[in-house]
C-alpha cells in the first residue's frame, strides 16, 4: 500500500505503460481518475479494476485541446477531493526524416508530445498548491539523450527533451511548495503504440542497442513511476530516470 489513500491522475490508460501503471498503482491504495484519446478505453480498463474492488474511472479526453484537459483536471479533483500525484504518461508521436519533415508534422509533435504535457500540468498545479504539495510525473524518451537515426526522431527528441527541461523548471519553482516534479525517459517498450508506429526493422535496431535486448514493458516504466508518485521519493525532484535496458549507458 505505497500509495495508500493518494489521489491519482493518469493519462494515457488505455494500455500499455498508462494501463500498467494504473493498475500497479490501484493495487497500492491509490484512488485514480485514468484518461485517454481513444473513445471508451480508458474507460474499460478502469472498469475492469473497479470490478476488482479499486477505486478507478477512466475518461475519454483530448489532452490536445487545453480546455478539455483542464476540465478533465479540474473534475477529477472534484471527484477525488484533490490531486496528489499527476503522472503524465500520454503523447501522440510523428516521425519523418529530417529532409521530409514539414513544418506542420513538426508542429503537430510539439502540440501532441509537449504541449499536452502543460496542458495538464498548468489546471493541475493550483491543486497541487491546495494539497500542500504533490508529485509531477512526466515521461519523455531516450530519444531527447541520445541521437537515433531510424524513424526519423528530430521532432519527436526536441519535444521530449523540452519535456525534461520543463519538469527541471518545475521542479524548481516548486519546490518551496512542496511539489516535486520528475521525469522518465524509457527505452524501446513494447506498446499498442510502439507496435503501431514503430516497424519490425526499427525495434530490432533500437533492442540491438540495449545492454539488456529485450524490450521494455509497461511494467518495467510502471515501477519507477510507482516510485516517484510514492513518499520514499520525497527527497527526489528535478531529475531525470533513465528507463532503457541500459540503452543510454554503454554499448554491448
Amino acid at each position: 500500500m505505497r500509495l495508500d489513500g493518494k489521489r491519482v491522475l493518469i493519462t494515457g490508460t488505455a494500455g500499455g505503460q498508462g494501463e500498467a501503471a494504473q493498475a500497479m498503482f490501484a493495487r497500492e491504495g491509490a484512488r485514480i481518475v485514468g484518461c485517454d484519446v481513444q473513445p471508451g478505453a480508458a474507460e474499460k480498463t478502469a472498469d475492469a479494476l473497479r470490478a476488482q474492488g479499486y477505486d478507478v474511472t477512466g475518461h475519454t479526453v483530448d489532452l490536445a485541446d487545453p480546455v478539455a484537459a483542464a476540465d478533465w483536471v479540474d473534475g477529477a479533483a472534484d471527484a477525488l477531493g484533490g490531486i496528489d500525484v499527476l503522472y503524465n504518461n500520454a503523447a501522440g508521436f510523428g516521425f519523418a526524416p529530417f529532409a521530409e519533415m514539414t513544418h506542420e508534422l513538426f508542429r503537430h509533435v510539439l502540440k501532441v508530445e509537449l504541449e499536452l504535457v502543460f496542458n495538464t500540468i498548468k489546471p493541475a498545479w493550483a491543486h497541487l498548491l491546495a494539497a500542500g504539495g504533490g508529485s509531477i510525473v512526466n515521461t519523455a524518451s531516450y530519444s531527447a539523450l541520445r541521437g537515433i537515426e531510424p524513424l526519423g526522431q528530430v521532432a519527436h527528441a526536441a519535444a521530449k527533451g523540452g519535456v525534461i527541461s520543463m519538469t527541471r523548471s518545475l521542479a524548481a519553482e516548486g519546490a518551496k511548495d512542496e511539489i516535486r516534479a520528475n521525469a522518465i525517459s524509457p527505452g524501446f517498450v513494447k506498446s499498442p503504440a510502439t507496435d503501431f508506429a514503430v516497424p519490425q526493422e526499427g525495434r530490432e535496431w533500437q533492442l540491438s542497442k540495449h545492454l539488456l535486448q529485450r524490450p521494455g514493458l509497461g511494467e518495467d516504466v510502471a515501477y519507477m513511476a510507482l516510485y516517484l508518485a510514492s513518499e520514499e521519493s520525497s527527497w527526489v525532484t528535478g531529475q531525470n530516470f533513465s528507463i532503457d535496458g541500459g540503452a543510454t549507458a554503454g554499448f554491448r
